[in-house]
């Protein structure tokens, strides 16, 4: 996956293909903030994947991801293991988010290499990422639907390959 925004930020970062640069997003001209806790994983996107367009990114994007690691800059490439997908309704609009942990064990912060053992072991992990996302938008605009384990992951994820 591709960082864009590190954790430990509260700056939301996307990638900019035309100027090949990490840029603000911005919402009504106005740099987009997380007015909440800081970012409690890298995020970031699967590269060579590509969502419909949607009400609110009527050019598509890639496929959301998020990785559980220390802060890693923005533009850094991680090889990552799929654990789960995780399934946001954000203002009525469905979308979904991997979480990854690094391929490499060095850069994990969290011992595990599965969904199972994620939940069994940091059982507080999930509930963290849902109040996390909950408080990132509106009040009441984003909604953590559920959980997929890592064959969703892997599946949405080859559902959105470019060919």
């Amino acid at each position: 996956m591709v960082v864009e925004t590190p954790a430990g930020s509260n700056r939301v970062l996307r990638y900019e293909p035309r100027s090949n640069d990490f840029k603000p997003e911005m919402h009504a001209g106005i740099e987009r903030r997380i007015d909440f806790l800081p970012f409690p994983v890298n995020a970031g996107f699967i590269p060579s994947t590509h969502l419909p367009a949607s009400k609110r990114y009527s050019l598509g994007r890639p496929q959301p991801a998020i990785v559980l690691a220390e802060g890693q800059p923005s533009g850094t490439v991680l090889e990552v293991l799929p654990l789960a997908l995780l399934l946001l309704d954000n203002g009525g609009e469905m979308e979904s988010v991997v979480l990854t942990v690094p391929a490499r064990p060095s850069l994990r912060n969290l011992p595990v290499t599965t969904w199972q053992e994620l939940v069994t072991r940091y059982p507080a992990a999930r509930e963290t990422l849902r109040l996390w996302y909950q408080h990132t938008g509106e009040p009441g605009q984003i909604r953590v639907v559920g959980w997929r384990g890592p064959e969703a992951a892997e599946q949405q994820i080859r559902a959105v390959l470019k060919p």
